[in-house]
């Protein structure tokens, strides 16, 4: 079995791409910069592309494509938060911040739909947020983002139902990763106020193990209670 994991290089894109590794999936893993985190597993095969430079993402799919033709699952992780009032962001961190949340994942799978559609199976799995549920203050930018997201899985998950191919859309809450290191909040300390990564990979590995026939369509996660700290990042 062979996954296409987007994100791959930190967070919950690099959780899944190690948790298909250990269940014995071949991975090929999108992300801008893999020095920090390397793979030597000869079934990892690192692909460097910034996916919300959308003037060239056509061109780095095809060459993609070419390398990777068939897949199993392609798994949409990559993705960047920013925060706060609207006229606070400029025009280019708009249109950045909706390419890589959304528009890349709406590209990648445009690139691999037609031959899952030939070959009549395969499995598409986006990872959302809970922002695509409901709109927060300060998340204009980023709720719109994942709630185009969400219609995008939604819509696709109805047009491909007659084709074999399986659409899952994974919504998680606070997940303790790198998201947070450059912004002004993040869970709190205690264990039960986040998700960890590997909480998601054991999920979106299940939704891939499910029988054949049966879609796991959307999945919401939350830690137990939701505490939000606010300010600078504490220092160890």
């Amino acid at each position: 079995m062979k996954a296409i994991v987007t994100g791959a290089s930190s967070g919950i894109g690099r959780a899944i791409g190690q948790r298909l590794l250990s269940a014995n999936w071949e991975v090929v893993g999108l992300a801008r910069d893999f020095a920090k985190c390397p793979c030597d597993d000869a079934r990892f095969t690192a692909h460097p592309v910034d996916l919300a430079n959308l003037d060239r993402l056509p061109k780095e799919l095809q060459a993609l494509t070419a390398a990777h033709p068939q897949i199993d699952a392609l798994i949409c992780s990559a993705g960047a938060g920013r925060f706060g009032d609207l006229e606070q962001f400029s025009y280019d961190q708009i249109r950045r911040l909706v390419d890589l949340d959304f528009t890349s994942s709406a590209f990648i799978a445009r690139a691999y739909l037609p031959s899952m559609k030939r070959n009549r199976a395969g499995h598409l799995l986006f990872i959302g947020s809970e922002a695509a549920l409901k709109g927060s203050q300060k998340g204009s930018i980023y709720c719109a983002a994942k709630f185009a997201l969400r219609g995008f899985s939604q819509a696709l998950r109805e047009e491909c139902a007659r084709t074999g191919i399986r659409v899952t859309l994974v919504n998680p809450g606070m997940v303790l990763t790198p998201f947070f290191d450059e912004l002004d909040f993040r869970p709190g300390e205690d264990p039960d106020n986040y998700i960890l990564p590997e909480d998601v990979a054991d999920l979106v590995l299940g939704a891939l193990n499910a029988r054949t026939g049966t879609v796991l369509e959307e999945i919401n996660l939350s830690p137990q209670k939701r505490v939000v700290e606010f300010g600078p990042k504490k220092k160890n």
